[in-house]
């Protein structure tokens, strides 16, 4: 579907190479969960593999 009003929905991000953004259409981005916040995003509270 195409639309002569696209929203951004999400931002990808890549290791290697340019990220991309994700559009919609109105309709359709409504449908589309939230992006986190990275900046909010909780630190793990251990390493994988290590002891409790």
């Amino acid at each position: 579907m195409t639309t002569e009003t696209p929203v951004v929905v999400g931002v990808v991000h890549q290791n290697s190479g340019p990220g991309f953004v994700v559009y919609a259409c109105r309709t359709c981005a409504a449908h589309y969960p939230p992006e986190p916040d990275v900046l909010s995003v909780p630190s793990p509270t251990r390493r994988a593999g290590t002891p409790e």
